[in-house]
């Protein structure tokens, strides 16, 4: 999301209107969720163009047309339409996302296979799943995987660890824990664009050391040539822009050569580390 209402004045300029510009001098890459709901109209795609530097990249979702209602079933016109309308902003998308629903289990990997044979090789792909068969422990980790893998196909990884790893001591905190999957996680690249969303706490600090594990990792892919994409949450969202800017941080400790984020456009002059 690039979007959220307590950014404005908290870290955003409090005459912002146009909180994707804003966003883009905080972060170089965003989740495009508000694809998930609807196709955007040709306005609406030419004014994230404006909006976003050359350098910035949209990870977009699949309507849930798609991926939820047909459950990637007789939905080529539906594809077709879709990346048309993204089509202006090609040359800055990163993966995007097939986002399926938990009750796409392993008895519909023939579904996702045909699905991905027919996807275009102008676009980088993504499929996150949350049925338990497709992670650590379950029957359907490793056909899946060798499915992506077979097609260059990057697997979303999700991290809900942090979230379960305590008490939940905030009202986010209590509605997340309730609402996101809680499953394993193993740090495997089937594509060229690994995608991690890291779903963490509330405070900040609490969250530096459960993504040690994530730094030597996204370290090595990038210095092996891979151009993962690595997006911290947090359960309401609010310091989530700072919260990749201190994972950045640390990932450069790592990787030294590692292209810096821009200089944000703030509310005012804030500590970020």
């Amino acid at each position: 999301m690039w979007s959220h209402p307590q950014w404005t004045g908290r870290y955003f300029p409090a005459d912002t209107v146009d909180q994707l510009e804003a966003y883009a001098t905080w972060c170089n890459a965003v989740e495009g969720n508000t694809t998930f709901y609807a196709v955007p109209s040709s306005d609406t795609v030419a004014r994230w163009s404006d909006q976003a530097p050359d350098d910035f990249r949209f990870c977009f979702k699949l309507p849930h047309t798609i991926t939820h209602d047909r459950r990637l079933r007789h939905a080529r016109e539906e594809l077709h339409r879709f990346l048309e309308a993204i089509a202006p902003l090609a040359d800055r998308s990163g993966p995007v996302q097939i986002q399926l629903p938990p009750s796409f289990g392993p008895d519909d990997l023939p579904a996702l296979d045909e699905f991905v044979l027919r996807l275009s090789g102008d676009w980088w792909w993504a499929v996150e799943v949350r049925h338990p068969g497709f992670f650590p422990g379950g029957s359907a980790e490793r056909p899946l995987n060798d499915l992506l893998a077979a097609h260059s196909i990057n697997r979303v990884l999700l991290d809900s660890r942090p979230l379960f790893s305590g008490p939940c001591r905030t009202p986010g905190e209590i509605e997340a824990f309730a609402n996101k999957p809680r499953v394993g996680v193993r740090p495997v690249a089937t594509g060229t664009a690994p995608l991690v969303r890291f779903i963490g706490l509330s405070h900040l600090d609490d969250n530096v050391v459960h993504w040690q594990q994530w730094l030597p990792k996204v370290a090595q892919w990038l210095r092996s040539g891979l151009r993962p994409y690595f997006f911290a949450h947090t359960p309401d969202n609010i310091d989530a822009p700072i919260l990749n800017r201190r994972f950045h941080a640390a990932l450069a400790e790592l990787v030294p050569q590692l292209a810096p984020l821009p200089t944000p456009r703030r509310a005012d002059q804030l500590d970020l580390f």
